[in-house]
């Protein structure tokens, strides 16, 4: 059990942790400058592409590969976040890249938590500039835990499963393969089943919505607590926001398939398939 909630309001974050800004987005804008012209006052930058993804990998690897344990460690150290240190992520997109960095982190078994609404939920004064450096932390290197994760091969197999479930994060445009700007061939794995990352927040607060309503958004998608689940999405990242939610709802947190539609379709014998979930 983890020692936080998946999802804590500003007034909840716990003495001692440290505030992680984790913006990042996908029409190429430089997410540190955007922390540099305001964050929270104290927060550390956490370069997603940097600190919470590996480079150099195959491409069926998709865009994110999860770093090598002993490099995630170094980051995490690098950033003041200790063995036992309590992390509160944010973004100001309502958890969509922030939620990578807290599930990576709980699947560790670390304490960390999203701050629920984001920038735009908190009360306080920004403060500007590059941010102070803070005092290196030790951050025990562990590997990444196999019944956290699934490859393509339980992805596709829990796709086709009559008791499982392949929750593809994206917006449904990309899911259909309406749109193409971003992986290799349209569409998604076959069988997998749109579920949009921001049907999990309160439309009219930009918030996560009660754990009740998760409950039953995550029913109306077939899933309940004996539903095998993998989370997917374009590149292992906003699909994260579904895990949490799922958390929330007090639902088995499902396996994360890091590479998602990103590495799936990198592969050109791996099967796509169009159009809206059957």
């Amino acid at each position: 059990m983890n020692a936080l909630d998946p999802v804590i309001g500003w007034d909840e974050v716990p003495a001692g942790a440290v505030i992680a800004d984790v913006r990042w987005y996908l029409d190429g804008r430089d997410a540190r400058i955007e922390y540099a012209d305001g964050h929270v006052a104290g927060a550390v930058f956490v370069d997603l592409d940097r600190d919470l993804a590996a480079s150099g990998r195959d491409v069926t690897e998709g865009r994110h590969p999860l770093p090598d344990p002993d490099d995630f460690a170094a980051a995490m150290g690098r950033l003041g976040i200790g063995d036992a240190t309590p992390v509160v992520a944010y973004d100001d997109t309502a958890g969509m890249t922030a939620g990578r960095l807290v599930v990576m982190l709980r699947l560790l078994g670390h304490p960390a938590a999203l701050a629920d609404g984001g920038l735009a939920a908190y009360a306080g004064s920004l403060e500007r500039g590059a941010g102070s450096v803070p005092p290196v932390a030790t951050f025990t290197a562990r590997p990444w835990p196999a019944d956290g994760l699934a490859d393509s091969g339980q992805a596709a197999a829990v796709a086709a499963a009559d008791d499982g479930r392949l929750l593809d994060a994206r917006a449904a445009d990309r899911f259909t393969g309406k749109v193409t700007t971003l992986d290799s061939r349209p569409g998604h794995i076959p069988g997998a089943t749109n579920a949009p990352w921001s049907g999990v927040l309160d439309p009219a607060t930009g918030r996560f919505r009660n754990p009740h309503e998760l409950f039953e958004h995550f029913a109306a998608l077939g899933i309940d607590e004996q539903t095998d689940v993998v989370a997917s999405c374009g590149s292992g990242v906003s699909t994260c926001a579904n895990i949490l939610a799922m958390e929330r709802a007090g639902l088995p947190a499902p396996r994360l398939y890091v590479a998602s539609f990103s590495g799936w379709s990198a592969d050109p014998d791996r099967p796509t398939e169009l159009g809206p979930t059957p």
